[in-house]
């Protein structure tokens, strides 16, 4: 693809100084009954529970990411990718900083929720309608989304209930139904390694298209394969904290050094 001018780039997200923290409800030796604890938050005035323990993800994160990208994101578990991904999805509130989108974010994660008693054609309407086709352009693409995840390749899964699903068949027919829309910003939570070669192969060739319709896509991986194979940017997070932040091959060789992979 060929790469934009840098006069003529365009941001699609802006982190700024992003911290993300979690409060986890935590017990307190037999006071911890629900009316217990509103009885300790009222006497103080409604004020944070001293059972409440604060979980900093994401610790002062800044980039920019522009049209036309594909950026993957790495570390450690627990390093606060999937937090970072939530939260320029909307999903979570920062506790500090600014996140700015151009565009709908749309968050794609092997743990998404589906409709376990409805069949996978079913699935295929109601995902298209949720992010935002009509029902005639769902209709023109449901033959194409189906061939793509490959679930029906051993069989009619399509018109079977998804919780006769295995969680490889579920995940891949997610990815396919997120992948018939072009998107402003798209952002993929480990879904290309739940596949065989085959379906990685197709998914990475349909990233690649996602970029060149001006899309930016984004990438949590544990596979540095496909990373290389589909990433021209990678931002390395640990502790919730940006390491380091470039080209592919740069920061993922720093990576494998550090971590011995």
């Amino acid at each position: 693809m060929d790469k934009p001018e840098a006069g003529d780039r365009i941001p699609t997200v802006i982190a700024d100084d992003v911290h993300i923290v979690y409060r986890v409800n935590g017990g307190s030796r037999g006071k911890g009954s629900a009316t217990a604890a509103l009885s300790r938050i009222m006497r103080r005035g409604g004020g944070e529970s001293r059972g409440v323990r604060k979980v900093h993800a994401v610790r002062g994160v800044t980039f920019t990411a522009y049209r036309g990208e594909a950026i993957g994101l790495i570390g450690s578990n627990g390093s606060g990718k999937s937090t970072l991904l939530r939260a320029i999805a909307g999903l979570l509130p920062a506790e500090k900083g600014r996140v700015y989108t151009d565009g709908q974010p749309s968050l794609l994660g092997v743990n998404a929720a589906l409709m376990n008693d409805l069949t996978g054609e079913r699935n295929v309407i109601l995902g298209g309608l949720a992010m935002g086709m009509s029902r005639e352009e769902v209709k023109e693409r449901y033959q194409e989304i189906v061939d793509f995840s490959g679930i029906n390749e051993k069989g009619d899964f399509i018109t079977l209930p998804m919780r006769t699903y295995s969680s490889g068949m579920a995940a891949r027919l997610r990815f396919s139904i997120a992948a018939a829309k072009n998107h402003d910003v798209l952002m993929i939570d480990e879904a290309l390694a739940t596949g065989d070669q085959k379906f990685r192969v197709r998914s990475e060739e349909r990233i690649r298209e996602l970029r060149k319709e001006a899309g930016t896509v984004f990438l949590v991986s544990h596979s540095n394969k496909s990373i290389r194979d589909t990433c021209d940017r990678v931002l390395w997070l640990e502790k919730g904290e940006l390491l380091m932040d470039g080209p592919t091959e740069e920061v993922l060789r720093a990576y494998e050094k550090e971590s011995g992979k």
